[in-house]
C-alpha cells in the first residue's frame, strides 16, 4: 500500500518500531500540573504480519477516565527510505468497531487492510539523533483538520526515545498561519509503561 520504496530491514527502522511498541502515559504530568493535563494513554500496537507486511501498528489516543472512547486512533506503516524513516497514516472506515484494539487482542486482529484509508499528506518523517528519534509532519503544509470552524493544517513534532514520548501537536490556521488548537501549555510528555516490542514482525 505504500508510496514508497520497499521496507527493508535496517537498525534504525526495527528500533523505531520496537520503541514505539508500547503502552505510554502522562500520568506524572497530569498529577503536577492536573488544570493544565488531562491524563492521557497513547498505545502502538503492532498488528500481525499475516495480514500487514512489513511493519504496521494500530494507534490509540485516550483519556484515562473514558478508556473505550478513543479520541484518535490510526495505522501506520514504516517505511525505510535510508536516512530517515516515513510513517505513513491511515484512517479506519469505523473507529468504533476497533475501540480498545490496543489492549485486547481480539479486537486487534480484525482490522484488515480492506478497511484502512490513506491520510495523504499526514506521513510524519523520524530520523535518528543519538539516543532518540526526532520526527515531524512531512512538508509541505498540507496536512489538513478542520476544527473550531476553520480549516488549519498540522504541525506536529515528536521526540522517541526507548522510554519515552513527547509530542507537540497544533492545527495552524491556512490562510492567518496563527495556531487554532492545541497544547497552549507545551509538549505532553509520556512514559513507556508497558512494552509491545516483542510483537514487531522481523521482516525481511
Amino acid at each position: 500500500m505504500s508510496d514508497h520504496q520497499t521496507v527493508t530491514n535496517s537498525t534504525n527502522l526495527i528500533t523505531l518500531s520496537q520503541w514505539m511498541a508500547g503502552h505510554f502515559s502522562n500520568q506524572k504530568q497530569s498529577l503536577e500540573n492536573p488544570t493544565l493535563y488531562a491524563h492521557i494513554h497513547i498505545y502502538f500496537r503492532p498488528l500481525p504480519q499475516e495480514r500487514f507486511a512489513g511493519i504496521w501498528l494500530y494507534s490509540e489516543q485516550v483519556y484515562d477516565y473514558d478508556m473505550w472512547s478513543p479520541y484518535r486512533q490510526g495505522v501506520h506503516q514504516l517505511v525505510d527510505l535510508g536516512d530517515r524513516i516515513y510513517i505513513e497514516n491511515y484512517g479506519l472506515d469505523d473507529g468504533l468497531l476497533y475501540a480498545g484494539a490496543a489492549r485486547e487482542v481480539d479486537i486487534l486482529e480484525t482490522i484488515t487492510p480492506e478497511c484502512l484509508k490513506r491520510r495523504y499528506h499526514c506521513s510524519m518523517v523520524f530520523h535518528r539523533e543519538g539516543d532518540c528519534f526526532l520526527g515531524h509532519v512531512e512538508p509541505g503544509n498540507q496536512c489538513f483538520i478542520h476544527r473550531n470552524g476553520c480549516q488549519t493544517y498540522l504541525v506536529s513534532e515528536v521526540e522517541l526515545t526507548e522510554t519515552t514520548w513527547v509530542s507537540l501537536d497544533r492545527g495552524m490556521d491556512v490562510n492567518t498561519h496563527e495556531p487554532v488548537w492545541g497544547s497552549a501549555a507545551g509538549p505532553l510528555r509520556f512514559e513507556k509503561w508497558e512494552s509491545f516490542a516483542e510483537e514487531v514482525p522481523q521482516v525481511k
